[in-house]
């Protein structure tokens, strides 16, 4: 294990942490928030500190006296300092990310804090507060701005801006293990070159919102704390009532298609933008993304339509809850814990299919689905007719047994870690719809449940240990189980050989 390489890169993340906390402190100073300020200027120099020391012992000395600190450790990194580098990386950034919240006394019990940074983070958008709107306006900004941060990630940011290496590969490992789907590629040939698009698109998009919901007449720090967590899907938002204290449709219409689109494969924007949209909207991926939403919409429309004055409103609020959950954005504009039952199953459902692969989105992800679905298909056909050989295709391309094989067991470790949660946190006693859906909620990035943990809800009332699971399965399901789990794998830490 290259422990030089490891310490080099959580030095860089938390250099560009440090950054990052500048705008929260600036909007404390302007706001006169004593506390608020205190606890963004000492968790930057904290943070500051020990990026630097990180750095320093880590670095190659030589390169160092020249002036250079990057791509300058000793060695190389493989797959696995790609897995611990990216899940220690998290763990590491929401550590620090929660002290503001902490030192500031905005919320008292450190446990606390860091549920909510790591449900920021990694833009699940769980609350453990129930009053909201009483915050600092600067602690309100970092806790939305950590689901814009986490959205594409902190290491595609950090490839995006800070040459790493020199042409060996080595940060593929790192966008391979912190990248959403069953498989990464690059838009360019260089890496640097597919972040920079990446977060180019990332920020235009946000940005596009912005404007928007402006033109509908949401204030600017509403506009963009909104924005953040739409971007990201994550569902901080700064009122009580979510997105229902925005009483207008035309807001609450555009937060709904942002939050869809958000949810879609970034490299349909880039195949878009490089003038190859028929290639695009060919991907069978965003075909059943958009089908399910579609015909989801419909579906509880009509069966929560008497609970509504017309087909209208009952149209309107299934679409936007349907496009906040399997976005796992998380926003709400109506209670939907008290809908029937098949329309909260059915949400449920989205919960756990999620977004399509490549996009901010959480949950298992639509491409997955294809294949599983495919992969069946197959192995149905080969079981009535032995000596077939049907290829599994997406889009037209043969997949690799590797990646099918992959999808196979991305699904039994994600049973099998919701199961052992579920246990874990039936120790509350609670009912087993609140035990259920905060655990799926969580694995899969989502934030409202059902039960206790339903829109009006929040997660405040579980113990210690259910906090540190819910917590646990909120970075495994943003990290897409395997880095986290390697992580405290006895193998991935022996030397090499």
């Amino acid at each position: 294990m290259n422990i030089k390489a490891i310490g080099f890169y959580i030095g860089h993340i938390l250099r560009i942490e440090g950054i990052l906390l500048v705008p929260a402190l600036l909007i404390a100073a302007y706001r006169q928030e004593v506390a608020s300020f205190h606890g963004f200027g000492i968790t930057i120099l904290a943070v500051l500190a020990v990026g630097m020391l990180l750095l320093f012992l880590c670095s190659n000395r030589g390169n160092l006296r020249e002036g250079k600190w990057s791509s300058h450790f000793g060695g190389e990194i493989r797959a696995k300092e790609g897995f611990v580098i990216t899940s220690l990386g998290w763990i590491v950034l929401s550590l620090f990310g929660a002290l503001p919240f902490y030192i500031s006394g905005a919320i008292p019990k450190y446990i606390d804090c860091w549920f909510e940074t790591v449900s920021g983070f990694t833009t699940t958008g769980a609350t453990i507060l129930s009053e909201i709107e009483t915050l600092p306006m600067s602690i309100l900004y970092w806790r939305s701005f950590t689901h814009w941060i986490g959205g594409m990630g902190v290491l595609v940011f950090l490839l995006a801006i800070v040459p790493m290496s020199k042409g060996t590969g080595e940060t593929f490992h790192l966008l391979r293990a912190e990248s959403p789907g069953p498989s990464v590629g690059k838009l360019t040939p260089r890496l640097r070159h597919t972040a920079r698009i990446l977060y180019l698109i990332y920020v235009a998009l946000t940005v596009i919102m912005v404007v928007f919901l402006l033109v509908g007449g949401m204030p600017l720090f509403d506009s963009i704390t909104t924005a953040f967590g739409t971007a990201g899907t994550g569902g901080f938002a700064i009122k009580n009532a979510s997105i229902a204290a925005y009483d207008s449709a035309y807001l609450q219409i555009v937060i709904g298609v942002f939050m869809l689109i958000f949810g879609i494969n970034f490299n349909v924007f880039y195949l878009v933008l490089v003038g190859r949209a028929a290639q695009a909207f060919k991907s069978e991926e965003l075909r059943l993304y958009l089908g399910i939403i579609g015909v989801s919409t419909l579906a509880i429309s009509l069966n929560v339509l008497p609970m509504f004055s017309n087909f209208w409103d009952a149209l309107h609020h299934s679409f936007f809850q349907v496009s906040s959950i399997i976005t796992t954005t998380g926003f709400a504009t109506v209670d939907f814990n008290l809908w029937p039952e098949f329309s909260r199953m059915l949400l449920v459902l989205l919960t756990v299919i999620g977004a399509c692969a490549g996009s901010t989105g959480g949950g298992i992800k639509v491409a997955r689905v294809v294949i599983l679905w495919k992969a069946l298909k197959s192995d149905m056909q080969k079981m009535l007719r032995p000596r077939t050989v049907k290829a599994v295709c997406v889009d037209g391309k043969i997949l690799d047994d590797h990646v099918i094989k992959g999808v196979f067991s991305y699904m039994t470790a994600f049973v099998f870690v919701v199961l052992v949660s579920i246990l874990l946190v039936s120790f509350e006693n609670f009912d087993m719809e609140t035990t259920v859906t905060a655990v799926i909620t969580c694995i899969s990035n989502v934030g409202p449940g059902l039960g206790m943990v339903g829109p009006t809800g929040n997660f405040s009332a579980f113990s210690v240990l259910s906090k540190l699971v819910l917590t646990a399965d909120m970075l495994i399901g943003r990290l897409e189980i395997f880095p986290m789990l390697l992580l405290f794998s006895a193998s991935t830490w022996k030397s090499r050989t």
